[in-house]
C-alpha cells in the first residue's frame, strides 16, 4: 500500500512539474494574446494587429485607412486586384497601408515575392503562421462564413470598420471609400 501511494505521489509531482515546463512552442511565443496578431512581412518587418470591438487596428497607423487583402497567389481576381491595391497604396501613399494577407499554408517568401513583381503587389505582403488565424477573424467578424470567397478587402481606420469588398472590384469603389474615410 505504501509503495502505491508514493508511486502515485511521485506520478502526480512529475505531471505538475511537466506543465511547468519553461520551453515555449512556436505557437505560444506568436500568440501574445487572443486578440493580438503578430505578422512578419516578406520584407522581415513586423506588424502588430489588434482586433478591438469595432475591428481591427494596425499598431503605429493612427489616422490612416488600412486595407487587409485577404488573398491566394493562384486566384485569378487576387492577382488582378493586386494592381489596383497598388495604385491606391501610390495615391494615398501617406494615409493608407495596404496589408496583403495570404490565407496559403506554408508558402514560402519566395513565391510571394514573385508574385509582388509579377502582378505589381507593391504594398505590404505578410508571411507568418499567424496570417491564417487573422484571416478567419475577420472575415467571422464579417459574417461571411468559414467557407469564404477571396479576395477580401477589409478596410478599417484607428480599429473602426468602414466596409469590406468580396471578389473583383473597381478601383474607384475602393478609391471613394478611402476618401470617405479620409473625410477627403
Amino acid at each position: 500500500m505504501f509503495k502505491k501511494s508514493i508511486l502515485a505521489s511521485l506520478f502526480t509531482l512529475v505531471l505538475i512539474f511537466q506543465g511547468c515546463s519553461s520551453e515555449k512552442t512556436e505557437d505560444e511565443n506568436n500568440l501574445v494574446s487572443a486578440n493580438k496578431y503578430i505578422l512578419t512581412s516578406i520584407k522581415n518587418k513586423q506588424l502588430i494587429v489588434i482586433q478591438e470591438k469595432d475591428g481591427f487596428r494596425l499598431e503605429g497607423a493612427k489616422g490612416k485607412v488600412v486595407i487587409f487583402d485577404i488573398f491566394a497567389t493562384w486566384c485569378p481576381p487576387c492577382r488582378k486586384a493586386a494592381a489596383h491595391l497598388s495604385s491606391l497604396q501610390k495615391k494615398y501613399k501617406d494615409n493608407l497601408i495596404v496589408i496583403g494577407i495570404t490565407i496559403e499554408d506554408n508558402i514560402n517568401n519566395k513565391k510571394l515575392e514573385d508574385f509582388r513583381k509579377t502582378y505589381k503587389a507593391n504594398y505590404i505582403l505578410v508571411n507568418s503562421n499567424r496570417n491564417r488565424p487573422l484571416a478567419d477573424k475577420i472575415v467571422n467578424s464579417l459574417k461571411l462564413g468559414d467557407r469564404y470567397p477571396i479576395p477580401v478587402m477589409a478596410l478599417y481606420k484607428d480599429g473602426k470598420y468602414i466596409t469590406h469588398y468580396i471578389g473583383s472590384i473597381e478601383e474607384e469603389f475602393v478609391q471613394s471609400d478611402i476618401k470617405r474615410a479620409l473625410k477627403l
